[in-house]
């Protein structure tokens, strides 16, 4: 059985100094150049300013940690406690390698590697912490007159201006900073698993690969466990992709008018053997929707002391929920699937773009569709 063309491993080791493609959007390249250059033009001004005195009053290494905080702000490298604990821990073992080894080549490499060993068992990882500490050991008379005074001046306060423009830059942009992946509420508030993740990839499969890795990656596991679930989703809309809402909802829709009494209304749920009813005016558009929770008083903020009663309303309009979720006929039906999994919806009405109710769609309806398609 062939396999195609055999590449020499030669080649694919040439391969591999070619650059992978980037996938960051335009705005995150102009964001970045743009805040790396603002961040570094106000730290300088503030440095200067503040530590006008002390000669230097800004370091090289600075520029690394803009590429950083500005560029790649997600990156474990980027985060607050890796600048300012990345960067201090090696100001200190620098300094301390130069007064006991000297300015040579010998102490350079101590100082760069024990910088290293430190950040790792600190936990605050910061590529130009290396630099930092280097310059420590090779900056020159002015560095070396400093002596410990340079861990303060300039390393923190330099480190510490830097992080909060970064601070102030990325957040009007914008974008997480301090970076922390968005966990996601489970609907009945307990401890189980959300649906979605009850079965495939766990999150203890991934920290396990990761484990087997044995190197370092620079991209925090839960943001990887996202960016997986997103892939996942990807591949079930190419599988999925020809079905959508109008292929699965239910067109002769079981609903009640605005005006209709409340009892009227339980009658129907009742009857037809359905948790919810959309509200449709006499135009057909879309009012609102009735479930049995709306039956009761204070089911939105319920008493946990206290038994829910029955409401005493006399009208659907009186009870029922207005802000509803919407699907559209021609949306895919895979995008529904975490909305009625993970996210706690049991029906959605489907309309189109007048919001005349065109259907109606439920978990089952949802079941039913992946099952019939070989999910």
């Amino acid at each position: 059985m062939s396999t195609g063309p055999r590449v020499h491993p030669l080649l694919l080791w040439l391969r591999s100094f070619w650059p992978a493609p980037l996938t960051v959007s335009r705005r995150e390249i102009w964001l970045g150049c743009l805040g790396a250059g603002l961040g570094l033009l106000g730290t300088e001004w503030l440095s200067h300013h503040a530590l006008g005195e002390l000669n230097p009053w800004f370091i090289a290494p600075m520029g690394a940690s803009a590429v950083l905080l500005f560029a790649v702000p997600a990156s474990p490298l980027a985060q607050p406690w890796s600048i300012v604990g990345g960067n201090l821990v090696s100001a200190l073992i620098g300094v301390l390698c130069a007064h006991i080894l000297g300015h040579d080549g010998l102490a350079a490499g101590i100082a760069g590697a024990g910088a290293i060993a430190a950040m790792f068992a600190l936990r605050c990882l910061h590529p130009p912490g290396g630099a930092v500490a280097l310059t420590a050991v090779l900056g020159g008379p002015a560095i070396s007159q400093l002596g410990y005074a340079y861990v303060l001046w300039p390393v923190a306060a330099n480190s510490a201006l830097l992080l909060a423009l970064a601070l102030l830059f990325n957040n009007l942009m914008q974008r997480r900073y301090p970076h922390q992946a968005v966990p996601q509420p489970h609907p009945h508030r307990t401890a189980d698993r959300l649906p979605s993740a009850r079965l495939g990839l766990s999150k203890e499969d991934l920290d396990a690969a990761l484990a087997s890795q044995g190197q370092l990656l620079d991209i925090n596991p839960d943001d990887l466990e996202q960016i997986l679930t997103r892939a996942q989703l990807q591949a079930s809309r190419r599988k999925w992709g020809d079905v959508h809402c109008r292929d699965i909802m239910s067109r002769d829709v079981v609903h009640v008018r605005p005006l209709d009494s409340v009892d009227e209304a339980w009658a129907r749920l009742v009857r037809h053997k359905v948790k919810a009813l959309p509200v449709i005016r006499l135009d057909g558009t879309l009012a609102g929707i009735v479930s049995l929770h709306d039956f009761f008083v204070g089911h939105s903020a319920p008493d946990p002391r206290k038994m829910p009663v029955m409401s005493t309303a006399r009208y659907v309009a009186d009870i029922m929920t207005r802000k509803v979720r919407v699907a559209r006929p021609e949306q895919l039906m895979v995008d529904l699937v975490t909305l009625f999994s993970d996210g706690g919806l049991h029906h959605m009405p489907v309309v189109d773009g007048q919001l005349h109710v065109v259907g109606m769609i439920t978990q089952s309806d949802v079941v039913a569709a992946l099952f019939k398609t070989g999910a």
